[in-house]
């Protein structure tokens, strides 16, 4: 276990070094430029895509605007939210959130692109059904000369799409919360006992296949979003007069990496840069899955669509949680568990209730994620082995569920981050080449469609 567990923290050292932080931030700055900053001066109108405003139900695809975003954000607004903020804190200091913010104001120019991408480039799978996807896009674009790029993409898409970061932290969260205070001895057993619990209720939503995981989603996101914030505005509020000087301390660590690394800014860089990822994903390729199952005729809708992903899932859900947990000082408790950690925040910020709310909201916001990545793992397998045998993925998920309630934290993490990185290069290689593409179909719908 040990070899093993060295191996991944060796290979996440590897795959996130300077090529890969150049290829996703570099890159996404490259097409925010590119863009005009088109993402950001068309928000409005990425709103009223949303709220439904141009749904045709005749379109092709099998799920609404707002059923795929919610969709997507199941699967991003989850344990990197609360858990992974804390994680981030814990090994990068308070500044990795600043780096985090400029890896999601950079993120909603990726998230436009490729998301675009998904529904103009979406390709038949082998039963005859549309999909969408970075090897949709890949296949149907770019020709037969680049597949091995989209293989590559969906094997490391088949280990990234993992319930065992999510499982393990509902684990954690419910023993802190409940179980230890109750008497309960931590032991396999129980760890195993809850994790069959999240098993079966897992196996209950994604058998259903897209359109029950969309509608539960677009259901259960809207509510985990509002109680979470809300829970935070009210820690923030009680402890106004250190929100200012945690903002400025996130500011002033972010350049001078002190609090933690001991002035090594570019360890800072790269910690904000891989919880980001982990959060809203953008660049990773995993969300286009998602998007490219929308019911639109018009690419860049769903792309506008798919661009407040990362406002809603870093700017706004994870800097909350960051704040929460320096405003309470639990930041530098010495605590390695994120959920355990953010827990302790809501614990002094909420005092006797603010656990239950935290355990409230993890178990929505990990459980929508484990929904949200069955989808990607399985599309990913029925590209590699054909969409007949695609269904067979969810018992592998199922059983992944089981091993993540019994895991050890770290090597959890590094496997998810390891697998995330090596699908960013295809991801983005692809993105960028076909940039025009995008830009081409965006003047077009704005001058000829928008304002008719």
């Amino acid at each position: 276990m040990n070899s093993i567990s060295t191996f991944l923290s060796d290979a996440v050292n590897f795959i996130w070094g300077p090529p890969l932080l150049i290829l996703l931030l570099g890159g996404g700055f490259f097409l925010l430029v590119y863009s005009r900053f088109l993402p950001f001066r068309y928000l409005v109108h990425a709103v009223n895509i949303l709220r439904g405003k141009y749904d045709n139900p005749d379109d092709p695809g099998e799920i609404s605007h707002f059923e795929a975003l919610s969709g997507a954000l199941a699967a991003t607004i989850g344990m990197g939210n609360i858990s992974g903020v804390a994680l981030a804190i814990a090994a990068g200091g308070p500044g990795a959130m600043f780096w985090m913010w400029v890896s999601a104001f950079i993120g909603m120019a990726t998230k436009f692109f490729t998301c675009t991408l998904a529904v103009q480039f979406r390709g038949k799978d082998s039963i005859g059904e549309l999909q969408g996807g970075p090897m949709y896009v890949i296949r149907e674009a770019m020709g037969k000369k680049w597949m091995p790029l989209a293989g590559f993409f969906c094997v490391a898409g088949f280990f990234g799409a993992t319930p065992v970061f999510q499982t393990n932290q509902m684990v954690a969260v419910f023993k802190n919360v409940v179980l230890l205070p109750a008497g309960v001895q931590d032991s396999f057993s129980v760890n195993l006992t809850i994790g069959i619990v999240i098993a079966v209720l897992v196996a209950i939503v994604i058998l259903g296949g897209i359109k029950r995981i969309g509608n539960v989603a677009s259901k259960l996101v809207p509510f985990m979003v509002v109680l979470f914030v809300i829970s935070v505005l009210t820690i923030m509020i009680t402890n106004l007069g250190e929100v200012i000087p945690s903002l400025v301390f996130i500011i002033e660590d972010a350049f001078t990496a002190k609090a933690v690394l001991g002035g090594a800014v570019g360890a800072v860089i790269v910690e904000g840069a891989k919880r980001a990822a982990f959060s809203n994903e953008a660049g990773i390729g995993m969300a286009p899955l998602m998007h490219g199952a929308a019911k639109t005729k018009e690419p860049v809708r769903e792309g506008l669509v798919a661009m407040l992903g990362p406002a809603i899932d870093t700017i706004i859900v994870c800097t909350m949680t960051g704040l929460c947990i320096l405003i309470t000082g639990v930041w530098n408790s010495g605590e390695a568990d994120g959920i355990v950690m953010t827990a302790k925040a809501f614990e002094l910020g909420l005092p006797n209730f603010g656990p239950y709310v935290l355990m409230v909201c993890v178990m929505v916001f990990a459980i929508t994620t484990i929904f949200g990545l069955a989808y990607y793992g399985q599309k990913c397998l029925s590209f590699l082995i054909g969409a007949k045998y695609g269904k067979y993925f969810y018992y592998w998920y199922i059983a992944l569920v089981l091993v993540g309630s019994v895991a050890s934290l770290t090597d959890v993490v590094n496997l998810v981050f390891v697998a995330y990185g090596l699908m960013a290069v295809p991801t983005m290689i692809s993105t960028i080449i076909l940039a025009p593409k995008v830009m081409a179909a965006t003047k077009k719908y704005f001058t000829e469609i928008y304002k008719s």
